[in-house]
């Protein structure tokens, strides 16, 4: 159903990268006038042709006076026909500007009164030209593997993620293909079609029924090899590709165990059926609807990518279960998900994963904090401003509140409110009210300074060590031998959070919580050791900067200018990340990346090398600066040292996205530039 377009697996430094150059559209927030509350939908796929010829009833609710019911379409899609409850024809525009259908309704339609319309329309679904998401391919109808994703709009849809409905979907395929979609499945008999689209093939119809609503919208369609699973009292299916079927047993097994930690911490969901599929790279990084997680094949590797895995399961709950009640509560979805993300990171990494987690989500929450996160419904909601915000900040939102209300109480909230709203929206009111209870004092200070506002401290801090006589002391070694006095700084006038102080000394390490108001907040720590260094939330509790959070921030900022096609806005930004780090190995490497796309090798090539010059953080860019080497080499005609970068990348050792597969891929065969190649690392 819902999908992460700036997403992707994290299989290495936790930084999800970008899928196709796009441009977004900037849609105004519109207000929601009609509530569907079910869909009949029957359609047929012709794969070879790559044409679905659809029947679509929607049986909608009207919440104003409604003489113009609008609904959104593919723009691929060409509705040849609208019938009104008694099947009489109805006007019906197409307006490909915002990608929606307007039918009039001759007689109006009261406030709250119910109607059916039927929609029939047909098209060809084979790029991304007419997506309701310019330049992202969200459904696609294709011999290998069909997908229809909610966010395509590949029926009449309203409301998109916020109106909840049920579904009962009739989809006719090729006989040889499997259909995967939410709810309860039957599958008819094999028959020979006798409609334009198969082509007179044989076909099969399977059918999908999801009572309760929710967002049952996406459908994928091929051959797979499916694994099973009870463990658990699961009802688990993994579908993946013939060439990746070796994994099932190993995604099927660490689905079955996201999944159970999940029940632990929310309870159980809507179903207990989960059904893990792989889609084509040609789309978005993952997506999901009810009983439904799909990765791309990108992320389909031995080594498996457990966290982009979990995020996508974890929406059974955040998304399928509860869902935001308007696009300013977006957060209560994709960063409600991300947390959970994180905590089974902590679960199965221990701290130390949990701490790496932390620094992306601080990374994305920073990257585009110029909007508060209460109004991020303003955003474009496919933009990596509204993707951030939701996903990261919305996440550090939640680790935040986690150290303010400590564990117990703050995982009663989360279960209590997954257990209170399940099949329900919640807004940003619903989930403070729960906490506050829980919490047993106001939090609007809270939620106020983080979703109100933006911006975030810069901790620094001034102390004095002074020595302690203890005369009076009738134990000394029981006794304090030092005292520290001193005051946290941080520029912004209205803060106020708890903040860790970890003072290390020649003993014992000494800690203590800090209540941090405003720009200076004294404190006053005995020890027993010799003060040797002060660190400011070392466990990094709280949303801060700092110079590597702001590198790492512009990084992110020239990515999604990468994927926008701005090169020279994105070349600025990576430049700014250089003004905090100059020995970045990873700007340099963003940089070089920029050249390679315009073809400029001498340039690209330089930024690699100084790449592999700077600090090596993070450790993959030395594997990929070899092999990008190796490609230019390869393209401006010279092999010999080509082979050579491509043999020193495999002397790393380092097969991060499947590098020394490709080192070893072109020492066989050179590399050759490929028409609007971009030149990626492989999506690092």
């Amino acid at each position: 159903m819902f999908l992460r377009p700036w997403r992707m697996g994290r299989a290495f430094i936790s930084c999800l990268t970008f899928l196709a150059l796009m441009t977004v559209p900037t849609w105004a927030v519109e207000k929601i006038r009609l509530q569907v509350d079910d869909y009949q939908i029957d359609a047929e796929l012709a794969p070879h042709s790559h044409r679905i010829t659809a029947q679509a009833k929607v049986r909608f609710t009207a919440l104003e006076e409604l003489n113009v019911a609008t609904f959104e379409l593919h723009n691929a899609l060409r509705v040849t026909k609208v019938l009104d409850a008694n099947n009489k024809p109805l006007s019906a525009e197409r307006v490909t500007q915002d990608s929606t259908v307007r039918v009039q309704l001759p007689a109006g339609l009261p406030k709250n009164a119910t109607t059916t319309l039927t929609f029939v329309y047909e098209g060809v679904l084979d790029s991304a030209d007419d997506s309701p998401v310019q330049g992202l391919k969200l459904a696609s109808v294709d011999d290998d593997t069909s997908y229809l994703l909610y966010a395509g709009r590949w029926f009449p849809v309203s409301g998109y993620g916020i109106n909840r409905f049920t579904a009962t979907m009739n989809i006719t395929v090729p006989a040889h293909m499997q259909v995967i979609g939410s709810g309860h499945e039957t599958s008819g008999g094999t028959s020979t079609s006798k409609k334009p689209a198969s082509g007179g093939l044989p076909t099969r119809t399977y059918t999908f029924v999801w009572d309760k609503p929710s967002f049952p919208g996406t459908i994928v369609a091929g051959s797979f090899q499916e694994f099973k699973s009870d463990e658990a009292g699961l009802d688990l299916h993994v579908f993946l590709k013939p060439n990746h079927q070796s994994l099932g047993a190993i995604y099927a097994e660490t689905a079955v165990k996201e999944f159970t930690y999940y029940i632990t911490l929310y309870g159980t969901p809507p179903s207990t059926t989960l059904r893990v599929v792989e889609i084509p790279d040609d789309t978005v990084p993952s997506a999901w609807a009810p009983e439904i997680a799909a990765i791309a094949s990108r992320a389909v590797t031995e080594k498996v990518n457990y966290r982009l895995l979990a995020d996508t399961i974890a929406h059974q709950w955040w998304g399928v279960s509860v869902s935001p009640d308007s696009r300013d509560d977006w957060w209560l979805s994709d960063g409600f998900a991300r947390y959970s993300e994180a905590r089974y990171i902590e679960q199965a990494a221990g701290p130390n994963g949990l701490e790496e987690a932390i620094k992306d989500m601080s990374v994305g929450a920073l990257a585009y904090d110029s909007v508060p996160l209460s109004s991020v419904g303003k955003l474009d909601m496919f933009s990596p401003e509204f993707e951030s915000l939701v996903t990261d900040k919305g996440a550090m939102i939640l680790h935040m509140l986690r150290w303010v209300m400590g564990d117990q109480k703050y995982d009663l909230t989360m279960r209590t409110f997954a257990t209170k709203y399940a099949g329900k929206s919640a807004s940003l009111d619903d989930f403070t009210e729960l906490a506050e209870k829980n919490y047993g004092e106001k939090l609007t200070w809270f939620f106020s300074q983080w979703l109100d506002s933006t911006g975030a401290p810069e901790f620094k801090a001034k102390y004095t060590i002074y020595r302690l006589g203890n005369t009076k002391c009738k134990s000394p070694d029981r006794c304090p031998g030092f005292r520290v006095v001193g005051q946290i700084s941080q520029d912004l006038d209205l803060f106020r959070m708890p903040v860790n102080l970890k003072i290390d000394t020649d003993g014992k390490t000494e800690e203590k919580r800090i209540e941090v108001v405003g720009t200076n907040s004294a404190f006053n720590v005995e020890t027993f050791g010799k003060p040797r260094r002060i660190v400011i939330d070392p466990g990094d509790q709280v949303l801060k900067n700092s110079p590597e959070i702001r590198l790492r921030a512009s990084i992110q900022r020239g990515q999604g200018l990468v994927q926008q096609g701005d090169l020279a806005g994105a070349l600025a930004e990576f430049n700014k990340a250089l003004d905090a780090n100059k020995n970045s190995s990873l700007a340099r490497y963003r940089i070089a990346e920029v050249f390679f796309m315009q073809h400029n090798y001498q340039a690209a090539a330089n930024a690699y090398r100084e790449s592999l010059d700077g600090d090596g953080d993070p450790r993959w860019t030395e594997v990929w600066c070899h092999i990008q080497l190796g490609k230019i080499f390869d393209v401006t005609g010279q092999r010999d040292r080509a082979v050579g970068q491509y043999r020193e990348a495999l002397q790393t050792n380092d097969n991060t996205q499947g590098a020394l597969d490709e080192a070893r891929k072109y020492l066989q065969k050179p590399f050759e530039q490929q028409k609007n190649s971009s030149g990626s690392a492989n999506g690092l």
